[in-house]
């Protein structure tokens, strides 16, 4: 049985979308979910469906190995990021070589960064009169939104949309694809 672990920073829908997708597989399943904000809805969301959450410090993630030793110890066969918004810590990264992936809510290269996250990147493609955008899952690496691209879906951006309209497309792309792709990528 593969092992998923998933770090999310908010409301964790897409962590919730993630669980449920595994839930009834014999082939994977998250195990637990870590976050930076003990007030994040993700932690109610995994009480509700019965999985393990925890939530962490920015001293636990890197400046000590307490974070680490959690992620030794729970053997992810891969790591998913779904709405975490900390820079992963290299040390971290190089335990868990090519096992950290990550959602961009953005076609990358573009709109990508320290600070490109959620609302903001949907006000970035509004303000810019993008005609499209989507979604990124990638590699994580020690830069923000610069990993190796694993997979992009795209949607129309209408000159009418609000950024809260590209926020609605960009979510369904993310429900959609992404359970699609993690478990494409557990069973490589």
């Amino acid at each position: 049985m593969k092992r998923i672990v998933i770090f999310a920073s908010g409301s964790g829908s897409n962590a919730e979308n993630l669980i449920k997708f595994f839930h009834n597989s014999d082939r994977a399943s998250v195990i637990q979910v870590l976050t930076n904000n003990p007030h994040a809805k993700v932690l109610n969301r995994c009480k509700n469906l019965n999985v393990s959450a925890l939530s962490f410090n920015r001293i636990a993630f890197s400046k000590s190995e307490d974070v680490l030793n959690i992620l030794i110890a729970a053997q992810p066969d891969l790591i998913v990021l779904a709405g975490f918004l900390w820079k992963f810590p290299e040390f971290i990264l190089n335990q868990f070589s090519k096992k950290v992936i990550n959602v961009h809510p953005a076609l990358l290269p573009k709109y990508g960064g320290k600070g490109m996250y959620g609302m903001n990147v949907h006000k970035a493609v509004v303000a810019n009169k993008e005609t499209d955008t989507g979604i990124t899952i990638h590699y994580v690496n020690e830069n923000y939104d610069e990993g190796a691209i694993i997979f992009q879906a795209k949607c129309n951006v209408l000159p009418t949309d609000s950024a809260e309209d590209v926020a609605r497309k960009i979510h369904l792309l993310e429900i959609e694809h992404f359970p699609k792709v993690v478990n494409q990528l557990l069973n490589e």
